[in-house]
């Protein structure tokens, strides 16, 4: 079986607490630093899967810091540096305590409400007679409270103004901030031949200053099509060719897991695992438009100790 990086217990310097995600581990840094390890641990309907995928969390790593990268003049980023293929060194902000969706098409989770009838969605009204996957006029901004354990809840502008859990001259920067990066990932997907359908963007705050913060435009916190033959697919009525792990979702759901009680897991056998490390290999290419190299796994431990030790002291 090829080597995954799916469980870290490291002790950094200047080390205060460490953060075990479903797929990242975040360790503090004295308040200062957050050291980001994306593992190769794999989630799907918000389970964490048996196996690892040999080189997912390099392709998520790289993928976000080059569109934080691309976005720094838009908005300051925590990003500092990445000191390891695996490892994202940046700011300790305060995070918001709500998510930001926008949403380009009608798709995915606003599709399901919208089919049930629903013409609003997070306080946002839906026009009549849409289809999936079509097109809105303007991208929407449909954010949710950011839970701890379990399921995001939507929410809107409104109630979280009202709520104070956004001061409304904080919400309307981060509104100004999400529609811009939405934009600017949008043109550099069309630049790849790709539609940015949706994402997600957290924010925080440092020293009274807004960073946008964690991953942007990955395959696990967006969702693209392929802009070659959308217009057919959607007056046929057909599903569109997608660039996200949606694949790993419907592997699951053929072989009758949807992370409900009773349900068991399905063998991952090593010809599934790797054909879906190659799968998010592939989603880096078409991505960033760059080769992915492939990282030295032998001693991956090691490697990632060296490399974010080495870095801490030199700051």
């Amino acid at each position: 079986m090829s080597k995954a990086l799916t469980k870290t217990d490291f002790n950094f310097p200047g080390q205060k607490s460490v953060y075990h995600g479903k797929v990242r581990d975040v360790y503090n840094i004295n308040d200062e630093y957050l050291v980001m390890i994306v593992s190769d641990r794999i989630s799907a309907f918000d389970v964490v899967l048996p196996k690892g995928i040999p080189y997912k969390g390099q392709v998520l790593n790289q993928i976000a810091a080059k569109f934080l990268d691309a976005t720094s003049d838009i908005v300051p980023n925590w990003k500092v540096a990445t000191p390891d293929p695996n490892v994202t060194v940046g700011h300790h902000c305060e995070p918001f305590k709500v998510e930001m969706v926008i949403r380009g098409y009608l798709t995915g989770h606003a599709w399901r409400e919208y089919k049930s009838g629903k013409r609003t969605l997070c306080g946002v009204a839906l026009p009549e007679g849409m289809v999936e996957n079509q097109k809105f006029a303007q991208p929407i901004i449909t954010p949710t409270t950011k839970a701890s354990e379990g399921h995001d809840e939507d929410i809107s502008r409104e109630e979280i103004i009202a709520q104070g859990i956004v001061s409304k001259a904080d919400y309307e920067m981060l509104e100004d901030y999400t529609r811009k990066v939405f934009q600017r990932g949008t043109e550099m997907a069309a630049e790849k031949g790709l539609i940015l359908v949706d994402t997600k963007y957290e924010f925080g705050k440092k020293d009274g200053k807004i960073y946008l913060i964690d991953e942007i435009h990955t395959p696990d916190s967006s969702r693209y099509f392929y802009a070659e033959g959308y217009e057919e697919r959607l007056a046929k009525g057909e599903n569109q060719k997608q660039l996200s792990k949606e694949f790993v979702r419907q592997w699951l759901i053929e072989n009758n897991f949807q992370g409900k009680e009773g349900q068991v897991i399905p063998e991952m056998n090593e010809a599934f695992v790797n054909s879906v490390s190659d799968r998010y290999i592939e989603l880096f290419e078409n991505i960033t438009g760059d080769k992915f190299v492939k990282s030295d796994l032998s001693d991956l431990m090691g490697r990632i100790e060296t490399n974010v030790t080495n870095f801490l002291k030199s700051l």
